[in-house]
């Protein structure tokens, strides 16, 4: 048997290889909408679109089996006059090379196992987005759970939950959730029987088809829903949209049977026994709303593929069967009057404990997963979005195409901007008619309801809100923004939000920069007074909240950032932007405190160019950090990052560090420090005073601290005021100073609490150091240090 069906396989793809581009073209439009001759079924022209030859053949075997696919080849060949062809392959059956005995019934029962089967081999693997031909991913080793919720949450707990970070915003995540699964999705609640109909709803991203196929994988494997469900079907609402002729509801089932000849009658006789999964429902380009004269109601009737796929969400066809349908928020108003007795189902994302586990099964290996997962901790803002799987598979993506490359992952990892440009093309990349010429307007429109967000400090928004801005198009609304319904006094209102503050102002940012559409560029400036206003208000005390939005702003003008929304967005980035940012630092950091002085240096790191970064940094005279400055690695790294662009001659200086202070437990600091010392160390930084005061350095990070002073040549003034260096931190100072490539000329303020007799003169500077000027009046240093100075 296996041997006829690879003969059948090699003759159809025989004949399609004989035919030229422009017929096979034409033989795949003629399959996709004839009338064939005594076949029930037709194979839909979404399928056939973008099928090549061995696409087209292995469709006609799965269609129709073997012996009718060679009868359906042969009259489409005759339809479109390639009569000669259609010939051969008659003479080929006449002479019996393809039986014409048609294949055996099978049992319901055997068949039952045999979908299951197939339904498995369909379902254990996914693509990735950015997957080479004949890449795959086993769906079981990458899948993790996703916090859900059954309960509507209260408003204010919405608001807190969007604009909370970190672990505060997991930890809110985590109260909210329900203990509930998906296989108690149709386990019965305390007022009413077993729903029949599931909504599982959530913004981009989330995880909502990856969740409809783990359940189609998970059932066919006995893990869900064992004993309640003969069947479960899978349908692409994506696919639908493409289908323009009419179809029956046994056709859309009939993609996900292995064989033509399925029992038909046998899976129809008992529907409460049928779990159809409508996966994107928000993705239709009909309404779901209509009379019951649009409706039908025999599974096996032919109506437009909108009337059929209404009909089963209404449940006029199969009344009884179970659904469980996948949507954004933005359809469930539209939802709401179709469905009967619904249970409304809430994806969450991931817990923190979730996105951990979701790095080590993406990395497979776990010095990896747990170096990859300890940046992104220590980035607040990257690990906050680690919610949305989207994002974590994004992060992952990127950080394991560095490791494979052997860099370092602290040094080089991407900036918050690029993974929130990573996260914003990647959802226009699956929905791609929001940009459609005519509809960017709109897409601005949705960055300035953004701003004015911003600027107000409003994070929801009501629908009034989007009608002054223009928001009409329901492909904006529902892709960026996440509607949620409260409960106000007697009544329910709807509010919109966008999926975390942190997106909002990134939309913020994004309304700054970007030029009016292309074809009115020529008719308007981009409008500068806009960009001074925020950042002069950031400047001031009390306006926090406007921090991110700025880093953005730095990020977003970045030239591969200015080239990439060019060609996602369709937009021009106004270049004269940058200058008003340097006029700005110019202007204001010499008056600023240290903290203020640090949130700059958090936005030269956003924007990661060599040039803009150095002309700020000569802006800074003397760059002053205190602990609060360097709570993390990240933070460490960013200020790193900028000493390797002081070009100027400027001065260093760092308080305060307590490292027995609650900031400091565990000993952490010493993974902080190094980073920032890696910025010291390097050869284009023009550093030439370091001042540490009050710095109680560990001996780890001191020995790397004096390392600095051989290897930066531009340093001439070290000033340790009321730093205890200890007995290892002398040594390894005066180790530095004897060095040939030390060239430091004023050691200031070096100071012990405690005698050290056990100081080996012979390691302590001479007279051949370069110091002009010891100033010791609080040294307690034993007598001998530096008596040849």
């Amino acid at each position: 048997m296996g041997n006829k069906s690879s003969r059948i396989s090699d003759l159809l793809l025989l004949v399609l290889d004989d035919l030229s581009q422009e017929d096979f073209k034409r033989f795949k439009d003629k399959l996709s909408y004839s009338d064939l001759e005594g076949k029930r079924f037709i194979i839909p022209r979404s399928r056939l679109e973008n099928a090549d030859r061995v696409d087209t053949k292995n469709l006609l075997l799965k269609c129709y089996g073997g012996d009718d696919a060679i009868d359906v080849t042969i009259q489409v060949l005759s339809d479109i006059n390639q009569k000669e062809s259609a010939a051969k392959l008659r003479k080929e059956k006449e002479k019996g090379l393809v039986s014409g005995q048609k294949a055996l019934e099978i049992s319901p029962k055997d068949y039952r196992i045999k979908y299951r089967e197939y339904v498995w081999e369909e379902y254990q693997v996914i693509q990735d987005k950015n997957a080479l031909l004949g890449q795959w991913v086993n769906l079981n080793r990458r899948y993790t759970q996703l916090l859900i919720i059954q309960k509507h949450c209260l408003l204010e707990e919405k608001q807190h939950e969007i604009m909370s970070t970190g672990r505060k915003h997991a930890n809110m995540m985590g109260k909210q959730a329900s203990p509930g699964s998906i296989a108690a999705l149709f386990d019965p609640d305390d007022n009413r029987v077993n729903p029949r109909t599931v909504v599982l709803q959530g913004p981009a991203g989330i995880g909502k088809t990856m969740t409809a196929r783990k359940i189609m994988l998970d059932w066919a494997v006995g893990k869900l829903y064992q004993g309640k469900f003969d069947y479960a079907f899978y349908i692409n609402c994506r696919e639908i949209n493409l289908m323009t002729e009419q179809q029956s509801l046994i056709d859309l089932i009939f993609w996900n049977c292995p064989e033509r000849n399925a029992p038909l009658e046998d899976i129809f006789a008992n529907p409460e026994r049928l779990l159809f999964i409508i996966d994107g429902l928000d993705e239709l380009k009909f309404s779901l709303e209509s009379n019951e004269e649009h409706l039908c109601f025999d599974p096996s009737q032919k109506k437009p593929v909108k009337v059929v796929l209404r009909s089963l969400v209404r449940k006029s066809i199969l009344p009884k069967s179970y659904l469980i349908i996948t949507t954004r928020p933005i359809a469930l108003e539209q939802l709401q009057k179709c469905l009967k007795y619904p249970r409304y189902i809430e994806i969450l994302g991931f817990s923190e404990k979730d996105r951990e586990e979701y790095f080590h099964k993406y990395f497979g290996n776990e010095r990896q997963a747990v170096q990859a997962f300890g940046v992104v901790k220590a980035n607040e803002m990257l690990f906050t979005m680690c919610f949305v799987p989207i994002v974590c598979w994004i992060i992952c993506t990127v950080m394991k195409q560095q490791m494979d490359r052997g860099e370092d992952l602290v040094q080089t990892s991407k900036t918050t901007t690029c993974v929130y440009m990573f996260y914003l093309t990647s959802l226009l990349r699956d929905h791609s008619p929001v940009l459609e010429r005519g509809k960017q307007k709109h897409f601005q429109n949705l960055c300035l309801l953004a701003r004015e967000g911003v600027l107000t400090r409003k994070i929801l928004f009501e629908e009034d809100d989007l009608q002054k801005h223009g928001l009409k198009e329901a492909d904006i609304r529902s892709l960026f923004l996440h509607k949620k319904l409260f409960q106000q006094d007697i009544d329910c209102q709807s509010a919109y939000s966008f999926i975390h503050l942190s997106f909002q102002e990134f939309f913020a940012a994004l309304s700054y920069v970007l030029e009016e559409i292309p074809e009115m560029a020529d008719k308007s400036d981009c409008s500068y007074e806009d960009v001074r206003k925020l950042l002069k208000d950031f400047g001031e005390g009390g306006n926090e909240y406007l921090v991110l939005t700025v880093r953005f702003l730095f990020g977003l003008l970045n030239e591969k950032r200015k080239k990439t929304i060019e060609k996602s967005l369709g937009y021009k980035i106004c270049s004269e932007t940058k200058q008003v940012l340097l006029d700005w630092i110019e202007a204001e950091v010499a008056s600023k405190s240290c903290q203020k002085q640090s949130e700059i240096f958090s936005c030269l790191y956003e924007i990661q160019e060599e040039e803009f970064v150095g002309k700020a940094m000569d802006c800074i005279p003397e760059i002053k950090l205190y602990d609060n400055c360097l709570g993390n690695a990240f933070n460490s790294l960013v200020i790193s990052f900028c000493l390797r662009h002081c070009r100027k001659e400027q001065s260093f200086h760092l308080g305060y560090l307590l490292f027995l202070s609650s900031l400091y437990f565990n000993g952490r600091v010493d993974e902080n420090l190094p980073l920032l010392f890696e910025g010291l160390k390097d050869p284009r930084c023009n550093v030439r005073e370091i001042c540490f005061k009050r710095c109680n350095l560990r001996a780890a990070s001191f020995e790397i601290l004096t390392s600095v002073l051989t290897m930066n040549q531009h340093i001439r003034e070290f000033n340790l005021q009321q730093s205890d260096l200890g007995e290892v931190g002398v040594i390894k100072l005066c180790q530095a100073l004897k060095h040939p490539n030390c060239k430091l000329q004023t050691l200031r303020g070096c100071w012990t609490n405690r005698a050290l007799p056990n100081v080996d003169a012979s390691r302590l500077p001479t007279a051949g150091t370069q110091l002009a000027w010891l100033q010791s009046h609080c040294c307690l240093l034993c007598e001998s240090c530096f008596c040849s100075l």
